[in-house]
């Protein structure tokens, strides 16, 4: 069955980025010339994925009020003959088909995709952390489709980081494979570094059966008292249902200040019109001049 449906889950509170998240969502937060939310829609869209459901929480409309029609706005950049900047806004409020859906309450990423249950039926979907930003030149999201496809097999994106780093992320044992796609034996979350089982990190990106759905349901909280998703798929793993794809280019934590600023600065460096610009002034003031 095609991938066609995708969930977002935006409704964190974002603590790691305070006090920039204190009352705009991080989300919403500016990488060079764009929030966080729409780099995460437009990767979708690369894939062929424009049925999206965002899971938001109280006070974070404007999230997905970003991808709405603005008639006000539009008029203004119609009186003032602004042809390219119109045409910017209603490319993005078509750019996909955005819907939304409260999680109530904070019981964790598990939680948060079981909540947009309704909107996926029984279709295999793709789940989308924002806060990992991956580089836009890349087209990731269609290789995971492709091996889910290819294996019926859900599908959980993984990067190597230093081992001193996999304690903040989930681990997977994956069986060898002399490729990026490994079939995944077992997940830890969040393991201590000294018996991580790999230091293959899950990377917010999942390719996902729509049995997980039913399986959420079932999975009672787990680490910090929360429903986790690593949990619901580490069942996967144990069935042989589970497979990794390994990512092999740009990342930022964008959820971050360090991973923010180095995604602006490397996105800074590439972009069209303000590359070039921002080059030189980085390097008349002794900064980096190649690409971060």
């Amino acid at each position: 069955m095609p991938v066609q449906t995708a969930i977002i889950p935006a409704a964190g509170m974002g603590t790691r980025f305070l006090p920039a998240s204190k009352s705009v969502p991080k989300e919403l937060v500016t990488v060079v010339d764009r929030p966080v939310i729409q780099y995460a829609v437009e990767e979708l869209v690369r894939a062929g994925i424009t049925n999206i459901c965002i899971v938001i929480s109280e006070g974070k409309e404007a999230v997905t009020q970003h991808f709405a029609p603005n008639a006000k706005l539009e008029a203004i950049l119609i009186e003032k003959a602004k042809h390219e900047l119109l045409a910017e806004m209603q490319k993005l409020s078509n750019l996909a088909d955005i819907s939304s859906v409260n999680q109530d309450q904070p019981l964790g990423l598990g939680h948060a995709v079981w909540v947009a249950r309704e909107h996926i039926g029984d279709d295999p979907f793709v789940v989308l952390l924002p806060d990992e930003l991956l580089d836009p030149a890349d087209n990731f999201i269609a290789e995971m489709i492709q091996t889910y496809q290819d294996t019926g097999s859900s599908v959980v994106a993984v990067d190597e980081v230093p081992h001193e780093t996999i304690g903040s992320y989930g681990s997977i044992d994956p069986e060898p494979s002399d490729n990026d796609a490994m079939r995944v034996r077992a997940l830890v979350e969040k393991p201590d570094p000294a018996v991580a089982p790999s230091d293959l990190a899950l990377i917010g990106r999942y390719v996902l059966d729509p049995k997980v759905m039913q399986i959420l349901e079932h999975t009672t909280p787990g680490a910090g008292g929360e429903i986790q998703l690593t949990d619901a798929l580490e069942i996967l793993a144990g069935e042989g249902r589970l497979m990794a794809q390994r990512y092999r280019g740009r990342r930022w934590d964008a959820g971050t200040k360090k991973g923010y600023l180095q995604a602006t600065l490397a996105l800074a460096f590439q972009h069209p019109e303000l590359g070039g610009d921002f080059r030189s002034y980085l390097a008349g003031l002794g900064g980096p001049s190649t690409n971060a």
